[in-house]
Formats: C-alpha cells, sequence, structure tokens
C-alpha cells in the first residue's frame, strides 16, 4: 500500500468557508472523505498548519518514510526558503497544489519557492488537483 501525505500551510484550514468564490465551498475534511473512499489502496495522511516550523517538523517526519508529498503551502510557498530546503532534503517525491491559479493572480504570487524541489506543480483546478497530484504516484 501506498503511503501519501498531504501538508497544507497556512489558511488552508479555512477551505470551503474563506472566499468560496477562489476556493471553492468544499471544505478539505469533506473533500478527504471522498478522496480516501476514491482511493482505498492508498492511505493518505493528512496535516494543516498555519505555523511555518510545524509545516517543516512535518515535512522531515514523513519525508523519509512515505512514498510521496503532495504540498499546498499557501503563502509560504512564495517566500519560504526554510520549507523549499526541507522539501530538498527529503526522498519523497513532491507534487505542488494551488487551489488557484497563482498566475492569474497579484504579480507576488506568480513566483515559487517551492516549486523547483518539486516533481511538478498543479494549480487553478480547485480541490481536483489534490486528486491530480495523487495520481501522479499511483
Amino acid at each position: 500500500m501506498k503511503h501519501i501525505e498531504i501538508i497544507n500551510g497556512p489558511n488552508l484550514n479555512l477551505t470551503g468557508v474563506r472566499e468560496p468564490e477562489v476556493y471553492g465551498s468544499t471544505t478539505m475534511e469533506q473533500y478527504l472523505d471522498g478522496l480516501r473512499k476514491a482511493f482505498p489502496e492508498v492511505e493518505i495522511g493528512y496535516f494543516q498548519s498555519n505555523v511555518e516550523g510545524e509545516l517543516i517538523d512535518r515535512i522531515q517526519q514523513v519525508g523519509f518514510r512515505y512514498d510521496g508529498l503532495i504540498v499546498n503551502l499557501g503563502g509560504y510557498s512564495h517566500t519560504s526558503v526554510a520549507l523549499r530546503d526541507a522539501l530538498l532534503a527529503v526522498p519523497a517525491p513532491k507534487m505542488e497544489v494551488h487551489l488557484s491559479n497563482i498566475f492569474a493572480r497579484e504579480e507576488y504570487r506568480h513566483h515559487s519557492l517551492i516549486t523547483s524541489a518539486c516533481r511538478g506543480m498543479i494549480c487553478g483546478l480547485g480541490l481536483q488537483g489534490y486528486e491530480l497530484a495523487l495520481r501522479t504516484f499511483i
């Protein structure tokens, strides 16, 4: 059985509530229930934190043991060298996901420090981006 971890950063605990016109109205918990039912052959872990150090700790905890990491580090994607370094330090393959199209938003969101530490990036497809990332590991 494959073990895949979804790691979400700041404000993603508000998915389904915060700006539903941008991020949708489905909560992450609702989405994860459906994803786990659709892919029973994969153990899908989930971690979310608004704290950069906690995200780094989690990447280090699972990045040596799991078969893949799906990361949506929110605003930290554009600012955190430390999270990029943590991703580079672990051997698990990584996929970056963003719910919104970061290239259609404010200019400061157009560059992600995380992308070059990942196999690829999926953005602008809402929660479906997590499923597409998961499929790359199956």
